[in-house]
């Protein structure tokens, strides 16, 4: 009996899409990354559902937007609302389950996985099956706290081997040792490079401040991107000042975390092969959103979707289907990773789920032309509703406690950035945001990647903003959430892959849920 393909999912935080070789930028920040998705299939096409880290990871679990999960904030986890999600799955088809590294999801890591490796940002206390803490790690905690989680514009004074992204890797391998023969699951999700931004030699210097491209979006008058990127700026102004320099050091150290993240893929990768087990494992490598470094002169999130902030890596390896490489038709979602694991595992997709199958744009370029319909567009949500604050309004951000008494720290996700609802769809090489008051944005971002020229109210562009606005209305109404179905008698009627556009004949012995 041949075993069931064992599963890794890998995933970074706040990892901007286009910080790669491969993805033409001009530094090599991830050479293993890079050659892993040259033999796999890197989708260039990838958004994420709602670019915060709890929503974000909660639609990638539960395979549904936060719109339909209720978790639209990375403060409401214990509302997350669905049937079944990527763990109950696996878990009944016989996988073991493991976590290493940061969780920040509505998931139990001491409860819900068999292997427990849970760290995060600031080196909170370690999951229950983390190697004891020595007193050189509480001491790389006390250092990591020192940043104020914002970021450290010296060297960090450890090694390597302290730093999360060796540990979590070191935790996923024991994990994988103990499995025996069990198919595994395992999420290794790491915690950079995320703020705060930090790194030690030799990434410190890999990538000098001075050798940084400038970025056109760095000049631009922000009014022009809309409210929430002029409050977030003059926030950001606050904290840092106007200090270049300090902007330019974080993105220094930004790319340093990712040369760090590869070197340790090349561990993963390599014990994966000394263990004789690379060829049978499907390996997914996602991020939850991305990151400004350095555009607008800002870092971290928090405005609005904009391609630079929704736009994620994610490159499939799955044993039996040949690579692709890069591909740049179709779009994918982290909502499609949940079915279309079910659908190479021939595994029914739960009720609820909103993600569709994207098996065949990774099996072959003329069986995404067979559904290309399926995969034309994308969606991502931001908000949690309400009427937008303002500078009226009677709440200051020490108040609302966004920022430190003293100025030196500064949450983007706040009352400011997050009030109201917003939603973007992109479809043919475009984005269209819309808010809940009609303010409209269209962007090129194939040729405008930083989105400095907004198209919305230009006549030349028309009928490409009224064919955007269509497509965002029927994604909104596709993906109406069905949960809870009717009790009294209605059939429901489901594509198997969660297609919709689809001929599909229904029998009367398919399970009628």
């Amino acid at each position: 009996m041949v075993k069931s393909p064992n599963i890794i999912l890998i995933m970074a935080d706040q990892q901007q899409y286009r910080l790669r070789k491969s993805a033409g930028f001009c530094f090599d920040t991830m050479p293993t990354l890079d050659k892993f998705a040259a033999e796999g299939t890197d989708i260039v096409n990838a958004y994420s559902p709602n670019p915060i880290c709890a929503p974000a990871r909660s639609c990638m679990l539960t395979g549904r937007y936060s719109s339909a999960n209720k978790v639209r904030t990375n403060h409401n986890l214990r509302d997350a609302f669905y049937e079944k999600d990527v763990i109950d799955v696996l878990k009944e088809h016989g996988y073991k389950t493991a976590l290493c590294g940061k969780n920040h999801s509505y998931r139990n890591p001491s409860r819900d996985f068999d292997f427990n490796a849970e760290t995060n940002h600031l080196g909170n206390e370690p999951g229950q099956d983390c190697e004891p803490d020595s007193e050189e790690m509480k001491k790389y905690r006390q250092f990591l706290r020192a940043t104020k989680f914002t970021d450290w514009q010296e060297p960090c004074p450890f090694s390597v081997e302290y730093s999360l992204p060796y540990r979590n890797v070191s935790s996923a391998l024991r994990f994988i040792d103990g499995t025996k023969n069990d198919p595994f699951f395992l999420w290794l999700s790491f915690a950079e490079p995320h703020n705060p931004y930090q790194v030690p030699y030799p990434y410190y210097d890999m990538f000098a401040p001075e050798t940084l491209p400038h970025l056109e979006s760095m000049d631009v008058d922000l009014s022009t991107k809309g409210r929430r990127f002029v409050w977030l700026k003059r926030e950001w102004d606050k904290v840092i000042g106007d200090d270049k320099k300090r902007v330019a050091r974080m993105r220094s150290n930004y790319l340093g975390m990712l040369r760090l993240i590869d070197d340790q893929l090349f561990r993963l990768f390599s014990g994966l092969k000394s263990r004789g087990i690379y060829d049978n494992t499907v390996i997914i490598y996602v991020s939850d959103h991305g990151d400004f470094v350095g555009e607008y002169n800002m870092m971290r999130k928090g405005a609005d979707l904009s391609d630079i902030l929704a736009r994620i890596p994610m490159i499939w390896k799955l044993p039996g289907i040949e690579g692709r490489g890069r591909i740049k038709e179709g779009y994918a979602n982290l909502i499609d990773i949940f079915p279309t694991l079910c659908d190479y595992l021939n595994i029914e997709i739960p009720f609820g789920v909103q993600g569709k199958s994207i098996l065949p744009m990774l099996r072959s370029k003329e069986e995404y032309e067979k559904y290309r319909s399926e995969f034309d567009s994308t969606i991502s949500e931001s908000g949690y509703g309400g009427l937008y604050f303002d500078d009226e309004d009677e709440l200051t951000p020490v108040e609302e406690g966004s920022v430190g008494p003293a100025y030196d720290t500064l949450d983007c996700l706040n009352t400011w950035t997050q009030s109201g609802f917003v939603r973007s769809v992109w479809c043919d090489g475009y984005r269209l945001q819309l808010d809940m008051l009609g303010k409209g944005y269209l962007y090129d971002t194939e040729n405008d990647y930083s989105e400095l020229n907004n198209l919305y109210d230009n006549p030349d562009y028309s009928e490409i903003k009224t064919k955007m606005l269509e497509k965002l209305a029927v994604k909104e109404i596709e993906l109406s959430d069905p949960i809870p179905l009717p009790h009294f008698r209605y059939r429901y009627k489901r594509h198997p892959k969660n297609y919709i556009h689809q001929k599909f004949i229904w029998k009367k012995d398919q399970n009628t849920l």
